[in-house]
């Protein structure tokens, strides 16, 4: 009779098969974290340097020497061709460039703020999590938050009226 502490051979096999697969997912990970590295260390740079004057420079005396050869050309189609397709290549890998930038700049400024509030005696966690909440919980609490901002602003004007008054 088996005891129970001992795994059966089809529980080893299956608990050997586990971690073969979570290694294999680890593995992956890896992978794609080291690819995802990559990408935002090179989108970092390229945003670094495409945000210099040195970049517009460079754009806007690319377009003077395709502007200044067009006569050389006779403006053929395929002197035109050569100016669209480099500028919507070019425009096509920005979009992806600049959304990269965006969103970690987004999450760094989630981030901190997250921080900020959990920091603040008084304030309200909730805040610290707004960026996970749906279309509709954000706009309950837009609204809330601006029937308070409105009733703060109420009370401050009562008071500036009460002062204004004993002063004048």
């Amino acid at each position: 009779m088996k005891s129970k502490r001992e795994p059966s051979i089809a529980t080893s096999h299956r608990d050997a098969r586990s971690s073969d697969d979570a290694a294999g997912a680890q593995e992956q990970k890896g992978h794609q974290r080291r690819w995802s590295d990559v990408f935002s260390h090179i989108a970092c740079v390229i945003a670094h340097w495409m945000g210099k004057p040195i970049a517009f420079l460079t754009a806007v005396s690319l377009v003077v020497v395709w502007a200044a050869t067009g006569p050389l050309f006779g403006f053929s189609d395929t002197w035109q061709l050569v100016i669209n397709t480099s500028t919507t290549i070019i425009t096509f890998l920005m979009v992806f460039l600049i959304q990269n930038t965006q969103n970690r700049d987004t999450m760094a400024i989630q981030v901190k703020l997250s921080e900020l509030i959990l920091a603040v005696k008084d304030a309200e966690n909730r805040f610290a999590e707004a960026e996970d909440m749906s279309e509709e919980e954000l706009e309950k609490l837009h609204e809330e938050l601006r029937r308070q901002a409105e009733h703060t602003l109420g009370a401050l004007n009562s008071r500036r009226a009460a002062r204004q008054k004993k002063a004048g």
